[in-house]
Order: C-alpha cells, then structure tokens, then sequence
C-alpha cells in the first residue's frame, strides 16, 4: 500500500442518499467502509431539495388553511409569512436528520472522511494527497440544477431552486421556467405565501412525465388557484431590469416578474473528478451501468442521481442497498424502476407508481382503467380537495399503474406500490378493507370497479 493511502472494502465517494445508504448497508454486512463528502452528509435531498422544500410545502399549507379557516367554523386571520421563521423551521427538521444520519454512521463504524474526492483510477479515490484504496469504489456524487444555453444564472433576478431556498422574502412575482415536479412545488409554495406565478413549460402539459389525466387535473386546480401557466411554450431569452426579469418565449410573447426560477431538471455531477480518465463510460454526463449499477470499470459502481434513472433519493437508497447486498454476495433483486413511488407535493398532490396508459399502449399491453372522484369521498370532502384515483390494469392480468391526484394523497402511493410491485390483481385487492372514512377508500372504490362491482360510483 503506498504512503499516505487507507485501504477499505467499500469506498463510497458521495455521502448523499444513494451514497450513505450504501454505506450503512455495506458497514451492517461485515464491510470495512469510507464515507468521502465534500460538504455535508445527507447531500442534495436532506440540505437542499427534498427536506427543505417540503417544510417549505408545509409551511404554505397551514398558510391556505390559516386563509380558509372560516370555511370549517374556526375565526383565524393571515397575516402573512415570516420567512425567517419558515427558515428556522426548515432548519430544524434539517439539523435533527443530519444529526441523525452522522449518528448511524458513526454507530456503524463507517469511516466519514470530509473532503472533495477523485476517483485516481480502479480502487482509489484520492482526497488532496490522501489516497483511500478499496476493493470496490462506489460513486454517488449527486446532480446539481442545470440551466439552458445562454441562460445564465445570477443568484438574484435568475435563480435555481438552490438560491431560491435561501430567499429571505416573498417574490412579488415569479416565472418559474419548468413544469417538472421542481417547477410545480415551488409554484405551489410561491402561491400559498400570496405571489403571482407563471409557469412555463415546453411540453404539453404540467408534470409531462405523468398519466395525461393526471396534468389536466393538476391544470384545473393551479387554474383555480390562480396560477398561471404556459405549455407547449419554448423559452427563447430573459432580459433584467431594475425591478426584475422579462422573459420571452419563441413567438415572440413576454412575461414580466420579479424572478426567473429555472427549473429545468438536474444533471449529474461527473465532470473533473477522474471519471472517464479512469475509464468509466459516461452518456451526456450520465454514469453507465447494468442491472447491479456496475460501470464498465470493474470494481467501481454508480448509484444516485449519476445515473439516467428516476433523480429520487429513494431511488438512491435502493440503488446503494442494491450494490451493498451484491457486494456481499446476497443475489439481490435489480431494481423495477416503474415500481418506484413518484410525488409531486404540489397542492394538490400528484402522485402515481407503475406505467401510464401510453406506455402500456407503447408496450402492446391491453388494458382496463377504473377512475374513482375524489368528490365521493368523504374525507377528501373534509379536506376540502377535488382530484381522484385511477387504476390501469392488464385486461385479465394485474394492476400496471395507480395514479392519484388530491391533498395528501402522497401518503396514499405506499399501497399503490405495494399493489404494483406484489403483482396483484384488482379482483385480489377488492376484498381487501378500507378504514372508513379514509382516502384510502378512493383505491379501494376503484379497485372494486374494475373487478366489476362498483360501490360508490356514480354513472
């Protein structure tokens, strides 16, 4: 072993979910582990994306409920946001989960080096003029926002979703420039706080990626809601002034606000950290691997948003237990990545796991679909929420997809993946019993549709 080099059975290079699960996994199956991160443990998903914005997303539902308290019988007034206390909030759930993840590695015996790693070829990732040698070097280096051509991001007219949990006001306006789930989320955070938003999307439709049904109602209710929205509308350039930002579109049509919020997705982190001069295939900056997130290098895997899977951190953890598990020889399951659970905690919520209606057409698959309204449900009704639940089954064969639009109907997917990933056929889950009154009940109305006895189903 050469000077100045530790030698490990798992180098893990990223500590963000993908990359600390891995390491938890491969410490609890016997291994010897290194935990190299430049910033802080939990990466993207627990400092800047999936925790904070959902604090933020809470804060902005007790803020509609604080506006439509008379509507239930209670005198409340709104008097506006504290942003430093939406903060202080966000970073005590933050702090609490940092803890407790250093907490589990530490208790694990996983060695936590900090310090901006590069992989110096097969088994070594170097860390200033520290080496750490493993047998297999795992890479989990995260995404970060990515913009445009031509569009450059300057923190303070035009921001990423980075800069804008970091606002220490409420925009007057914004034009947030992506429909995605980034794009949507922080329209519907924007909105609840009192803005004027204006989405722009390029696509047809609001979260294109999901069932067509599934848009159109999330378009219904941001029309009510008074967001505004431009679809199958390409962004063509954004100019600054002294009060804020003029966005054109092709076309020619402007839109005025005080910020421009790109959302546009993310892309992999990859570039100048030894990646492809060690030898691993990249795919427009996507790390390639099989089944088992092995790269083309042996001994070196991938896991997280590095690669052209779903950038979701539970994605990540699976992908991290996947590689820890077959490092120890366990012959785990790859992953079924239409089985993931997908949310948008948008208000109202759309979540979805399996295929749409257009892939199963794509895939030669005959199908049946049973939708269930929300507006029978009772307790969507005390929720005060419109959307509904609909099922995608193969005609004769098992559910293929479950997507679901409503206030907090996210709770709700965990039943919907187990539906999906167990195989189970509609007829199968129908004698099953739903707490009355629940959402649930929505899943099990529309499951007894389709096996052809309807219960509290309209026409």
């Amino acid at each position: 072993m050469a000077e100045g080099s530790d030698r490990y059975d798992v180098v893990v290079l990223g500590g963000g979910s993908g990359g600390y699960a891995c390491a938890l996994r491969a410490a609890e199956l016997g291994k010897r582990v290194a935990l190299i991160e430049k910033d802080k443990i939990g990466g993207t998903c627990l400092h800047r994306g999936c925790i904070p914005t959902k604090t933020f997303l809470h804060a902005a539902e007790v803020a509609d409920e604080a506006r439509e308290a008379a509507s239930v019988g209670v005198k409340a007034t709104f008097e506006g946001i504290d942003m430093a206390g939406v903060h202080a909030f966000r970073d005590k759930i933050v702090n609490r989960a940092w803890k407790g993840v250093q907490g589990l590695l530490k208790g694990r015996g996983v060695t936590v080096v900090s310090g901006e790693g590069r992989l110096a070829g097969p088994g070594r990732v170097a860390v200033g003029s520290q080496v750490f040698e493993g047998e297999t070097v795992v890479l989990a280096t995260g995404s970060a926002p990515k913009s445009l051509p031509g569009l450059d991001i300057d923190g303070e007219r035009v921001i990423t979703s980075d800069h804008a949990l970091r606002l220490d006001r409420v925009p007057g306006s914004v034009v947030v420039l992506g429909g995605g789930v980034i794009g949507v989320e922080f329209a519907s955070l924007w909105r609840s706080f009192g803005a004027e938003v204006t989405i722009v999307e390029a696509l047809p439709h609001l979260l294109p990626l999901e069932e067509e049904s599934s848009s159109k109602a999330l378009e219904r209710a941001f029309r009510r809601r008074g967001i505004k929205y431009e679809l199958g509308a390409r962004f063509e350039g954004v100019k600054t002034t002294d009060t804020g930002v003029i966005v054109t579109l092709e076309g020619g049509k402007t839109v005025e606000a005080e910020l421009l919020l790109v959302a546009v997705g993310r892309a992999p982190v990859t570039a100048g950290l030894g990646y492809e001069e060690a030898g691993v295939r990249l795919d427009r900056g996507a790390v390639v691997v099989d089944e088992y997130c092995r790269t083309s290098v042996p001994g070196v895997y991938a896991v997280g948003d590095l690669l052209p899977t779903p950038q979701l951190a539970h994605a990540g953890f699976a992908e991290g237990i996947l590689v820890a598990e077959h490092l120890a020889g366990l012959s785990p399951a790859p992953i079924d990545y239409d089985g993931v659970p997908r949310i948008a905690y948008c208000d109202p919520e759309v979540a979805s796991v399996g295929i749409t209606s257009r892939t199963a057409r794509e895939r030669g698959l005959e199908t049946v679909e049973a939708t269930y309204d929300l507006a029978g449900n009772p307790k969507s009704q005390i929720l005060q929420t419109q959307g509904s639940v609909k099922i995608i089954s193969e005609k004769d064969g098992p559910v293929l997809g479950v997507h679901m639009v409503g206030r907090r109907v996210g709770e709700l997917v965990t039943e919907g993946q187990l539906i999906y990933n167990w195989e189970a056929l509609p007829a199968e889950v129908a004698q099953l019993i739903h707490a009355h009154p629940t959402q649930s009940e929505a899943v099990g109305e529309a499951m007894l549709a389709l096996a052809g006895k309807p219960l509290h189903v309209h026409n």
